[in-house]
């Protein structure tokens, strides 16, 4: 799958030959009730209505049902579609046409989730029914391993899957899309089941056209947002600049790299195209939340209610909207209604998780966050949100765990970082929390606090050199700011200073003190200090540096200092213990916080 992977904007496609697949793939997915495939499909198709088809010869469609099977076909697909599910199984069930197989199986496992998903309130996760179901359909595509087309291999690793059949569910998807390729729920599965790169870059796949939208969703999928973003580029760039779907997943990859603006504004041009999708306008409800745009948010969710307020989406925007007024307790009735309507809606279950975080109710969070983790073992969010839960209950062991799962799978995302850093700190544990500090800030510090919080486990830990250098680094952060760790700092490196008889930094930075309320006494008290050694120094021969004065100070010893801050980080010091070793301070530009 390598080649596939590594394609950006040199994807070359035949236009002509994708939308004859993409019409025969609505007609086959058409006809075995596979609706959301049917979907998918057509939207594509649309983005290319500009392209005309150039057919060489009249197509002759075979839908290959029996003569004989035909009206019986019809008629259960007329129930299938009116989600009588038993009732169409009952009237195709001796049918021996593919079509007709597929359609006698799909519904049976449909009908046996909507009993499933019916009963959950009634009798409670007792679901003995429902796997029988699944079980006597496994022995039945056992039986026919030889006549299994790729609808049936695609139904049968859909069960695969659902009873945790992990490694069985892969083989059986990737022959599923190798027989027909245009088979986008099948695709889809696939993605789910690889949960790293390296599991998605080991799939024997068919060499087809859908391969580059299936990589795609697969780094979506894995948040490697900016592989996904190039590879949508690529397919924009071929021709399918006009997709609402490829649209939509590159808004979803601006979100996961916390590039709200951009996302913004490819939602919004959505929504000006295509004003009834209510599709993934959770994340659209999430990023105005985000941006506390409280009035876009209202009108997003009267817009919502108004096309489908029974769909998980509007669920979900108007959870959002009562987050973003504070009104926990109804966003939690509305996550719950998006759950009741969907149980495997991911977003819904980590939201809702959040709610009761913010209502002090840990025991409910870390349910909803397991629940998450068993829709999406691939979703940092929900390890993340286990990690705060188990913090807030004291169990810094448990938070280790989770918060190094998170960082795992969102290693470019500094907060995981810095709450693993607090979690070791708390159990004494300072060189793996100076690891996970110094890590963050290297990754591109979200925050602004990894560098204030290396500085104080330095300064914890007896090591004034190394907690200087930190905080002169946090110091130079254009980011930092009007941090609230500001005067500390400032504080700090005054009497750092102060105490190497380098009275002009000294000075530079108690005069940064007198800014504060809460430094202002110190900043008096080190200047009245700083006078009375240069008083006492006039009147006396000139001293030399003091013998532990560090490198990284005597190079700047004799250098002036103004009230601008300094240019040059602060170089690594040489006394500290062997333990330990005191990094170069640079780091990445970080604009974005969320």
């Amino acid at each position: 799958m390598q080649p596939f992977l590594n394609a950006k904007d040199d994807i070359q496609i035949d236009l002509n030959q994708i939308r004859l697949d993409i019409l025969h793939g609505i007609r086959e997915c058409s006809d075995r009730g596979l609706t959301q495939t049917v979907k998918w499909l057509a939207e594509l198709n649309f983005a290319l209505k500009d392209h005309k088809i150039n057919q060489t010869q009249p197509s002759s469609y075979d839908d290959g049902i029996l003569p004989d099977e035909r009206e019986c076909y019809i008629l259960a697909k007329s129930y299938f579609d009116s989600q009588e599910y038993d009732r169409a199984a009952h009237f195709i069930e001796n049918c021996s046409s593919s079509k007709c197989v597929f359609l006698y199986r799909y519904s049976q496992y449909m009908s046996s989730e909507k009993k499933r998903l019916d009963n959950a309130t009634d009798i409670g996760p007792d679901n003995s029914e429902s796997t029988q179901v699944l079980l006597d359909l496994l022995s039945f595509f056992k039986a026919n391993r030889n006549n299994l087309d790729g609808y049936l291999l695609y139904l049968e690793g859909v069960i695969l899957k659902k009873l945790d059949l992990r490694k069985q569910a892969v083989s059986v998807l990737q022959a599923a899309v190798d027989a027909a390729p245009t088979l986008w729920a099948a695709w889809v599965e696939l993605a789910g089941l690889a949960n790293e790169y390296e599991a998605l870059d080991s799939l024997q796949l068919p060499k087809h056209w859908m391969m580059y939208f299936f990589a795609a969703h697969a780094f979506v999928e894995l948040k490697l947002s900016e592989q996904a973003l190039e590879a949508y580029m690529g397919l924009a760039n071929a021709g399918f600049e006009k997709s609402t779907y490829v649209t939509a997943q590159m808004a979803i990859a601006h979100h996961d790299r916390r590039d709200v603006d951009s996302s913004l504004a490819l939602f919004g041009e959505l929504y000006q195209n295509d004003p009834y999708r209510l599709d993934n306008w959770d994340v659209y409800s999430h990023l105005l939340y985000l941006k506390e745009k409280r009035m876009e948010l209202a009108k997003l969710a009267q817009k919502a209610v108004s096309i489908d307020k029974y769909r998980v989406e509007t669920c979900c925007v108007i959870g959002n909207y009562y987050s973003l007024r504070s009104e926990h307790q109804k966003a939690v009735v509305y996550f719950q209604r998006a759950l009741s309507l969907d149980p495997q809606y991911l977003s819904a279950w980590i939201l809702m998780g959040h709610e009761f975080i913010e209502l002090q109710n840990s025991n409910a969070a870390i349910q909803c966050y397991r629940q998450a983790i068993d829709v999406n073992r691939n979703d940092y969010r929900a390890w993340n949100g286990l990690g705060q839960a188990y913090e807030i209950l004291g169990l810094n062991g448990y938070c280790i765990y989770y918060y190094s799962r998170a960082a795992q799978l969102k290693p470019d995302d500094s907060r995981m970082l810095v709450s693993l850093g607090e979690a070791y700190e708390k159990m004494d544990k300072f060189a793996n929390a100076l690891k996970c500090y110094y890590k963050a800030h290297s990754t591109g510090d979200i925050e602004g606090m990894a560098l204030f919080k290396l500085a104080k486990l330095y300064e914890k830990s007896n090591m004034p050199n190394s907690a200087a250098a930190a905080y002169t680094a946090a110091c130079q952060e254009p980011a930092n700011t009007g941090s609230k760790e500001l005067p500390a700092a400032q504080r700090y490196l005054a009497q750092y200073y102060l105490r190497f008889s380098l009275l002009d930094h000294a000075a530079h930075y108690a005069y940064k003190c007198l800014e504060y309320e809460s430094t202002k006494e110190a900043g008096k008290n080190i200047l009245k200090a700083i006078s009375e050694k240069r008083l006492a120094a006039s009147s006396s021969q000139p001293a030399n540096l003091p013998v532990d004065l560090p490198d990284a100070i005597k190079n700047i010893s004799n250098a002036s200092i103004t009230h601008d801050t300094p240019k040059t980080p602060f170089q690594s010091p040489v006394v500290t213990p062997d333990k330990y070793s005191t990094p170069m301070f640079t780091r990445k530009n970080s604009k974005y916080k969320i």
